[in-house]
């Protein structure tokens, strides 16, 4: 007999996952399905800020703007491990907007939603910080304000450990194959990609959180045609050495309107972005191109005193973002919220399409999401996600300072580097990991940069990691610096914790 579930979500990125937790929170059997791994496209890709949009201010989106700064309080107290405040600096270009409008923007910006525990902006002289030294002497005053860094992928990964938690089906490596109506069910096929096999379910309901597949899952898989569709545009970012010693962010204003960031990144790098481009590539093959390059480095060296070039780049990355769309709307006045629809022809079986989003917003955004259903399933729960934390997010007032010393005294025969990595990346789980055991001896094969066996253990036994990949880019961010004559000693490793 096969399985039925209450919702089948499609896509295993932060929407996707997000939904499945706030579903399955609120009662509902779920199962969420991916093609590869969890946050292994656009929600890998961001720009990994947790954020109102500044810049929409001018574009009128104060509903957004102010949806996303609520949301942005939310999280912090949802993910203090993993989400935390950052400073930005902008230097003041009069040429592109006067300081009487960034004045104005950064009051609404303080304002327009909650705000406790970040700073609020200021005017400031950029001769008399230590950042002022970085830009060219015309630039003489600036502003800073606040707002949020995150792990994007480990956010996803969250998400999939809270909705498992409430007890959804994960399930990576396995691709929606097709579905068909059936009166008040939907019969699903689903494909193991792993073993290449078939399992068949069936759900009350699907949710398309697909993100840039959202289409080929309605034309292809589903054969509906949408009103609404979507357009990709693609952003891309560059990681360069880090530029500065201080931990502050920096904002730049470009003469197209847009903005270009320098953040920090993993106490080494610096992180540019981003571009904005429509995408009509394979998706299959996301890549940064020249022109994009050069867009960034023109843009940045505009203000640094000291150029950056091409060869200075260590790394890039770039993801597609899906923007609700009709057939007309040109780039610029494609919204950047979130868009929901429901397909359920005359109160058949619902499908729920998902298009849009921030990472900011994505909690809110599985909250509608669910509420969209709610005629489908009378005996749902109430909301719950905005006052749970995340796995590994219960810290004590949130105090992730007091937290870390804790940490070091009771793990005081450990690297305080590596518990600092541990406690960002599990929180309160770090216990769950090393046990409350303060002996080294118990993190086993070093597989280089201080990946040790047990760590890669856990990640695949409790966080769904199956490849190298898995674990160095989306699960630790280590791939930056891991050798690549260990690899192969990781992937085996891999393999035979698998096979046990």
């Amino acid at each position: 007999m096969n399985e039925h579930y209450d919702i089948v979500i499609i896509g295993g990125g932060i929407n996707g996952t997000a939904i499945a937790a706030d579903a399955a929170g609120r009662g509902l059997k779920v199962l969420l399905c991916e093609a590869q791994d969890l946050a292994c496209g656009t929600s890998s890709a961001s720009s990994k800020l947790i954020h109102g949009g500044l810049r929409y201010l001018e574009q009128y989106q104060f509903h957004l703007v102010r949806e996303a700064l609520n949301e942005r309080e939310i999280l912090l107290k949802k993910a203090p491990h993993n989400i935390r405040p950052l400073q930005f600096i902008m230097p003041n270009d009069p040429s592109i907007r006067s300081p009487w409008l960034i004045r104005l923007g950064l009051f609404l910006y303080d304002h327009l939603g909650a705000r406790k525990k970040l700073a609020g902006s200021n005017m400031i002289n950029l001769e008399r910080v230590d950042e002022g030294s970085l830009f060219k002497n015309k630039f003489k005053t600036g502003f800073c304000y606040s707002d949020c860094w995150t792990d994007d992928a480990r956010l996803v990964v969250l998400n999939a450990l809270c909705a498992h938690e409430n007890g959804a089906t994960i399930k990576t490596r396995t691709a929606f194959k097709s579905a068909t109506r059936e009166k008040e069910i939907w019969r699903i096929i689903l494909t193991n990609i792993d073993k290449n096999d078939d399992i068949t379910i069936t759900s009350r309901a699907i949710v398309n959180a697909a993100g840039p597949w959202a289409d080929e899952i309605f034309s292809r898989t589903l054969a509906i045609e949408q009103q609404r569709h979507i357009s990709l545009v693609k952003g891309s970012h560059i990681i360069v050495p880090q530029i500065s010693t201080t931990q502050n962010a920096f904002i730049l204003q470009n003469e197209d309107k847009r903005v270009i960031f320098i953040l920090p990144y993993l106490n080494q790098y610096s992180l540019i972005g981003t571009t904005d481009v429509e995408y009509q590539g394979d998706l299959r093959n996301i890549r940064i191109e020249d022109f994009e390059i050069n867009y960034l480095l023109d843009g940045v060296n505009r203000y640094l005193k000291t150029p950056l070039r091409s060869s200075d780049i260590i790394h890039s990355y770039s993801g597609v973002r899906a923007l609700a769309a009709t057939n007309n709307d040109k780039l610029a006045e494609m919204t950047r919220n979130f868009t929901l629809e429901i397909n359920d022809y005359s109160g058949e079986s619902p499908l729920l399409s998902v298009f849009g989003g921030k990472i900011t917003t994505h909690r809110v955004l599985a909250e509608q999401a669910i509420n969209k259903l709610l005629k489908y399933f009378p005996e749902i729960k109430k909301t719950w996600t905005a006052n749970t934390p995340l796995p590994g997010g219960d810290i004590p007032n949130c105090d992730f300072n007091i937290f870390i010393e804790n940490l070091y005294q009771e793990y005081s025969q450990f690297d305080q580097h590596l518990i600092l990595r541990y406690a960002h990346q599990f929180g309160t789980r770090i216990h769950s990991l090393l046990k409350h055991t303060n002996n080294p001896i118990i993190l086993g094969e070093n597989y280089g940069c201080d990946l040790y066996h047990i760590e890669v253990d856990y990640l695949i036994k409790s966080e769904w990691a199956r490849t190298a990949d898995d674990i160095l880019w989306r699960r630790t961010k280590l791939g930056y610096s891991f050798p690549k004559d260990n690899f192969y000693r990781l992937e085996n490793a891999i393999k035979r914790i698998i096979t046990i």
